[in-house]
């Protein structure tokens, strides 16, 4: 088996990224990261900052419609995790040292979206009914209304049951 030196991961990485579907939008400071895949379409971005966040317009998101501050408020309401972003100085950090930055261990956080799932994110187990553990994920948004069809994850089954709750 041949050995390919001096491989650039961060171009490997931003190929694979965008083979997959996923989108990048950057303003020069942050970029961020579109994964439709795991996009349930719960609308927080749109209905928080329909100025960057417009689904009837293309591209759909607008980096100069608004504050950097407030393009990563929304994006970290994101409860699917479908919305990610970078400082792209961390970006060019890793380009410089051609390994992509691997985040540290952190500490869980639980958000309760209103009239919506809880939101799960950081290091965590999910164990399930029969005692197994589930696969890993970074982020997980919960059923709370009890009608999803994928227990114990939302499917956004709380919109069509009109679930409400703070």
């Amino acid at each position: 088996m041949p050995v390919v030196a001096d491989v650039d991961l961060v171009q490997t990485f931003n190929l694979l990224f965008m083979y997959q579907g996923n989108k990048k939008y950057t303003n020069g400071e942050i970029t961020v990261f579109w994964q439709p895949k795991k996009c349930t379409h719960v609308t927080t971005c749109y209905t928080e900052l329909i100025e960057v966040f417009n689904p009837r317009k293309r591209p759909w998101i607008n980096m100069e419609g608004a504050p950097t501050s407030e393009i990563i408020r929304v994006v970290r309401l994101c409860p699917t995790g479908a919305l990610t972003f970078k400082y792209n100085a961390e970006i060019e950090a890793e380009a410089v040292t051609s390994k992509p930055g691997v985040p540290a261990e952190n500490l869980p956080e639980l958000r309760v979206m209103k009239d919506g799932p809880l939101v799960l994110e950081g290091s965590f187990r999910i164990i399930g009914t029969d005692g197994t553990e589930l696969p890993p994920h970074k982020i997980v948004s919960l059923c709370r209304c009890g009608g999803s069809n994928d227990m114990p994850f939302c499917d956004g089954m709380h919109r069509k049951t009109g679930f409400t709750g703070k």
